[in-house]
């Protein structure tokens, strides 16, 4: 590409787009990273640079880029058909996708309804759960209308979704627009240590929850809930049984249990589904991200039997639940979906994941020796690594002096594309990548910290 295109592109990407969760103010003042094309783990910008692709594309990638398997579902499909409408009708796709979703969710998940994002995957669960109870009695359960959910919770953007975050920096400058949530604190065990251990942690949490439920069970439509990690509040990692925990309760106390693998599904916590890990059985699922390998948006909710019949009736009963989306089951999208799960399970990436995460976990120690480096958590192929200014106190670095943003900025100059939430660093590779690129991405991060 000319000097003069690549000017033009800056130029035109400052005019004319706004980027998401980004200050324009600062964006406009630099260089902007245009990327051009991918190949397995890597990224290439318009001038040409490599990058590791070190946050799988926003946490989607499962197989890299440019997969020839996934290239041909897309170009079979196109040439069929690119998109007819899932309401009043449905497609050959949308039909084999949701088939194979029932067979490799956990339990008796068996109902599928597709979106596009997963914050719409997230608002669906939520007026599914409300209007449950009250098909089944509207006088019974006409309290039924509230949510809990764990502080710093990030379930999207869409309005229902955030009223179910506990992110205060996302979310706080819309609380009057949103409806109540009530909350519930989350394991974050790095930083309550004045709770005891990590099992002292999760137990004081678990009794929280139980306390809500007596107290307020019957206005409680459901719990929603990030499988194992929280991913946007920084990484935080449950301790091993929460989760468990927390659907023991949801079932002892009849309110329903919603998963939020949006982040976590598709083997990026070493199993397809996070809920695996513990033998859970949500009664909904909401997935997204990694389901069709990081090519196309998509996203499916996911509920029981019982639920779906909750919905069935005559049409003046009203029952219907009214909600849909232009594209939902697009054939595209659905075809791909299809396609790397068969993928997925064709070349055993799941046992890879596992093997790669205990690699990572190993080499990763490596940064405990810098003095900034307060904590690094780990579930499968998702790493946060906490920046502190004091490893004693735990203090964080002032935002003013630009941390964390020095150091992603240093990893990108060295050839990997990282990003930061807040204090912490994340580290969300492609999931197929190799243990040799991982190496040199653990390389670079340790690096990038160090000189900053």
């Amino acid at each position: 590409m000319q000097l003069t295109n690549q000017q033009e592109l800056e130029c035109w990407d400052k005019e004319y787009i706004w980027h998401p969760f980004t200050q324009m103010k600062i964006y406009q003042q630099k260089k902007p990273l245009i990327i051009e094309k991918g190949q397995g783990s890597y990224l290439f910008d318009i001038e040409g640079n490599k990058y590791l692709d070190g946050y799988a594309s926003l946490w989607v990638n499962v197989h890299g880029h440019n997969v020839p398997e996934l290239n041909e579902a897309l170009m079979n499909q196109v040439q069929k058909i690119a998109h007819s409408t899932l309401l009043g009708s449905a497609n050959v796709p949308s039909i084999l996708l949701a088939k194979k979703l029932a067979e490799i969710t956990p339990g008796n998940l068996c109902k599928v309804f597709y979106s596009d994002t997963g914050s719409a995957s997230v608002e669906i669960a939520l007026k599914i759960a409300y209007q449950y109870w009250k098909n089944i009695d509207p006088v019974r359960f006409k309290e039924k209308h509230t949510f809990i959910s764990l502080d710093e919770a990030y379930h999207g953007d869409t309005i229902g979704s955030v009223s179910v975050g506990g992110m205060e920096l996302y979310h706080r400058i819309f609380e009057p627009l949103l409806f109540k949530r009530v909350s519930l604190p989350t394991p974050y065990t790095y930083r309550m240590t004045e709770y005891g251990t990590s099992h002292e942690v999760m137990e004081y949490c678990l009794q929280r929850l139980e306390r809500l439920l007596q107290e307020k069970g019957d206005e409680m439509a459901g719990v929603i809930i990030e499988p194992l990690v929280q991913g946007a509040a920084g990484i935080i990692t449950h301790p091993s049984g929460f989760l468990k925990g927390v659907e023991r309760l949801c079932k002892k106390y009849n309110v329903l249990l919603i998963c939020d693998e949006v982040a976590v599904g598709f083997g990026r916590t070493g199993t397809m589904f996070a809920c695996e890990q513990e033998e859970v059985v949500p009664d909904i699922l909401c997935l997204g991200k990694g389901i069709t390998g990081g090519y196309m948006p998509l996203a499916a909710t996911m509920t029981n039997q019982k639920i779906f019949d909750a919905f069935l009736g005559e049409k003046k009963e009203h029952k219907t639940f009214y909600h849909g989306h232009t594209y939902t089951g697009n054939q595209l999208s659905c075809s791909v979906a299809l396609k790397n799960i068969e993928l997925i399970e064709e070349i055993a990436l799941l046992e890879k994941v596992q093997s790669n995460a205990a690699f990572v976990s190993e080499r990763l120690q490596s940064l405990y020796k810098l003095e900034i480096v307060g904590d690094i958590r780990q579930r499968g192929l998702m790493v946060g690594i906490e920046i502190v200014k004091n490893k004693k106190t735990k203090a964080s670095f002032p935002m003013e002096e630009n941390k964390l943003d020095n150091i992603v900025m240093s990893a990108r100059n060295k050839g990997l594309i990282v990003r930061q939430l807040d204090q912490v660093l994340t580290f969300i590779p492609v999931l197929a990548m190799s243990q040799t690129e991982l190496d040199d991405a653990i390389s670079i991060i340790y690096d990038s910290i160090n000189e900053n």
